[in-house]
């Protein structure tokens, strides 16, 4: 309904178009969770399924554009769309956030005409010295997330790169310029940021010292990205400093709770849990450590997840438990939690996932989404926690455990979360957040993560074939000051605003010997094998390699790399031997199990 034709184009609008035993062990589980996971199918459910799922893709298409077009009709350039009014809000900063949003998700739709439009546009458009408090977390996640995803994904977008990308690049430099606006919110005497930063002036004096622990936790994906990419590793140091303040901030029993000072480490809230204000941290410690290959912070996590089970696990729900005494203080279920099960499918624990999603389904069910706050003893929201905001966090853990496991529930539950939006949220102007989820009384909001996050989680859930689910099979291979590097071949990595990095990317603007030699080693049996299947024997096959690695490296010498670093570089982790598309898949290094 309402489709355009594929060759029209409509200024300022988007045109549619059709357990593991060891750490090692989990991180092998990680790496082909995301890689490979789809081998994992049902075949009888994807059997059943596939001729509704082109037809759910094509609702979601719909969706989306509905929502995105309104934006850009009525609310651009402010933040967000209030799509009861058909106006719009600026929320977070002032960035014409919706569209930074929404940008990775037109290139999974496979709108790439869109997707270069907006491009364009952010890179000649984009101002970040302005006098705007902004939340630190939020403008991470959204805005440098944002961008560095878009930046990652410039030429599968069709973009025309510049010399010398990805590590090099106008949404790079734009992605760094945001994030130095971020800085001053870590010069604590702990490291640990203030909540909020003035983007002109830095933090402001009357800022509170009061932090969220995920508005601690929350960086290490996009300040190390920045900092592998860029070559200046201060955006990865301020991040690991703030994450080993908070390992050090922990309790006896070895929980963290809900909000502490920044300059002293107290613990303000002490309320111990998985979701608002803590739930980003532990994302960030499972997805930190597959991205950079640190057995220091999967390490972490793992103890996290023992005292989590210990204390706050009942016959698989989640409550929330004072830090000090691992006493329950609120037996209740947040909707933000509904990330946790996706997040254990990273580490294999797929039995304990699928029974805590089948928890949270059975609240979906019962309301036609998750309020906010359920309680777990009444069975019912908590009174002035009713509302839903079409969050995509219980759609985010379908994708990975249908990934993982192929069962076809899954898709159900996709198929019931664009009925109950259709119906319940849908207005002329889009979409609207449902104040209480009991009468279906809307809000005049729709939050830029509805485009960001739950539209792409729904599409993915239902595009098997999606280039964000590659196996390895297909890549590309790009030059740059440091090397060869393969870039495309799967492994991404989403950010907690459902931005897609792209790992091996990390190891195209590296300094590391180490890496280069092991992307060299791929490249050379790649090569090689090109060259035999042409008729060469395997001598003259290496001969012609060699050839072409010294003409390559002639073209680059002389060029100098930037980057500098005084940290002791963490050991690359091993994964058993896989075939050749599959190690170019997992970060576009061989691994082999030394364990």
């Amino acid at each position: 309904p309402g489709e355009r034709p594929v060759n029209q184009t409509v200024p300022g609008r988007a045109v549619q178009r059709r357990q593991p035993k060891s750490m090692l062990g989990i991180l092998y589980t990680a790496c082909f969770s995301i890689v490979i996971g789809a081998g994992g199918h049902n075949a009888k459910g994807k059997e059943i399924q596939a001729e509704e799922m082109a037809q759910y893709r094509e609702r979601v298409k719909d969706m989306f554009y509905h929502a995105y077009n309104n934006y850009l009709e009525n609310a651009f350039p402010y933040d967000e769309l209030r799509p009861l009014t058909c106006d719009g809000q600026d929320t977070w900063g002032s960035f014409s956030l919706t569209l930074i949003d929404a940008l990775d998700t037109l290139l999974v739709l496979g709108n790439v005409t869109e997707f270069q439009r907006v491009y364009h546009v952010l890179q000649g458009g984009m101002n970040f010295d302005i006098d705007v408090n902004a939340s630190v977390f939020e403008t991470n996640i959204r805005v440098v997330g944002g961008l560095l995803s878009a930046h990652l994904l410039s030429k599968e977008g069709g973009i025309k790169v510049e010399s010398g990308w990805p590590c090099s690049g106008p949404l790079l430099r734009l992605a760094e310029e945001a994030a130095r606006t971020l800085l001053p919110a870590f010069q604590t005497p702990t490291g640990m940021p203030y909540g909020t930063v003035n983007l002109m002036n830095g933090v402001n004096l009357s800022e509170t010292p009061v932090t969220c622990t995920a508005g601690i936790g929350t960086f290490i994906l996009e300040f190390a990205t920045l900092s592998r990419l860029t070559g200046d590793p201060v955006f990865e140091d301020v991040a690991r400093k703030a994450l080993d303040a908070l390992w050090d901030s922990r309790s006896d029993i070895g929980l963290v709770g809900n909000h502490i000072d920044v300059v002293t480490s107290k613990w303000v809230a002490q309320d111990a849990g998985i979701g608002a204000g803590i739930d980003s941290y532990f994302e960030y410690l499972v997805k930190g450590a597959i991205l950079l290959q640190d057995e220091g912070l999967m390490s972490s996590f793992l103890e996290y997840d023992k005292v989590i089970k210990n204390y706050t696990k009942f016959e698989d729900w989640y409550v929330w438990v004072q830090m000090y005494k691992g006493t329950i203080s609120m037996p209740v279920f947040q909707s933000l939690e509904a990330f946790w099960p996706g997040l254990q499918s990273l580490i294999g624990d797929i039995n304990n996932a699928m029974k805590t999603f089948h928890n949270y389904y059975q609240v979906w069910k019962q309301y036609g989404g998750l309020p906010e706050f359920y309680s777990i003893p009444q069975g019912s929201a908590v009174d002035k926690r009713e509302g839903y905001p079409l969050r995509p966090e219980l759609v985010e853990s379908a994708m990975y455990l249908y990934r993982a496991t192929g069962d076809p529930t899954l898709l159900e539950l996709g198929r019931d979360v664009i009925e109950a939006i259709e119906k319940i949220s849908r207005v002329d102007c889009g979409f609207a957040t449902v104040r209480d989820l009991r009468d279906h009384k809307l809000d005049n909001r729709m939050e830029s993560f509805f485009l960001a996050e739950t539209v792409k989680y729904l599409y993915l859930l239902f595009d098997p074939d999606n280039f964000l689910h590659n196996d390895g099979t297909t890549f590309h291979t790009v030059t740059t000051p440091y090397g060869e590097c393969v870039l495309g071949a799967g492994g991404y990595l989403f950010n907690t605003e459902a931005h897609p990095i792209d790992p091996a990317a990390l190891h195209c603007c590296s300094q590391h010997k180490e890496d280069r030699w092991e992307v060299e080693g791929l490249m050379q049996g790649f090569r090689a094998s090109q060259y035999m299947r042409m008729g060469l024997s395997a001598a003259g096959a290496s001969e012609q390699y060699h050839q072409y690695s010294k003409k390559m490296r002639t073209a680059q010498d002389g060029k100098t790399i930037n980057k500098q670093t005084n940290k002791k570089r963490v050991p690359i982790l091993s994964c058993p031997s896989q075939h050749f598309s599959s190690k170019l898949a997992v970060l576009g290094q061989v691994f082999t199990d030394h364990s």
